[in-house]
């Protein structure tokens, strides 16, 4: 067998068929990478959403979503309530975020987990019966969420996440705080 291998020539017909393979190859590599291109560039990388879980619990939700790429983007949600219920718990709270997004689609969309901070004015005291003002606290959360959006070819969007995370601030051995973030979202992309 090393006889073998140390007399064989290689003739025309090999090399030839080693030369076709390899532009062959090199031609399928150059429309994969082209065609990875116009999906990365085709889709828009703009969301505004509303919350509607919240919407029916008293509290205006609203988020702002940018696309960074096929699998990562960045928001910012926004919370403010709009009945007296939901006010007497919680101010307000503007919650930045980046998200990672799973799976075999490349439009960002699937499976995500998330990263937040949370800039939050809540009631340290809930379940008292005083309603003043003292009783709030702004504070500063940190947290992690998870949920799933799917996006319809023209651009709908509903999304279910929940989060959960710890404020960090104003927090004393007695009374640490944990601040949830979550809904039932519709939106549109553009």
């Amino acid at each position: 067998m090393v006889r073998f291998l140390i007399n064989s020539q290689p003739n025309n017909k090999t090399i030839i068929m080693k030369k076709l393979f390899l532009t062959l190859v090199l031609a399928l590599s150059i429309c994969s990478v082209k065609g990875q291109e116009q999906t990365q560039e085709n889709f828009k990388k703009d969301e505004i959403k509303l919350n509607g879980l919240f919407l029916i619990l008293g509290a205006f939700d609203i988020t702002y979503e940018h696309i960074l790429n096929e699998e990562s983007a960045i928001g910012i949600t926004a919370f403010l309530p709009i009945d007296n219920d939901v006010s007497d718990d919680i101010k307000y709270y503007i919650s930045p975020y980046y998200r990672m997004y799973f799976g075999n689609k490349n439009n960002a969309s699937g499976f995500f987990a998330e990263g937040f901070g949370m800039l939050n004015k809540t009631d340290r005291n809930i379940g008292l019966f005083d309603d003043n003002d003292e009783n709030f606290k702004t504070d500063f959360a940190l947290g992690l969420a998870l949920g799933g959006k799917w996006v319809t070819k023209k651009g709908f969007i509903f999304e279910l996440s929940t989060g959960i995370g710890r404020n960090l601030f104003n927090n004393d051995d007695s009374d640490y705080e944990i601040i949830g973030k979550g809904g039932i979202s519709l939106g549109y992309r553009f």
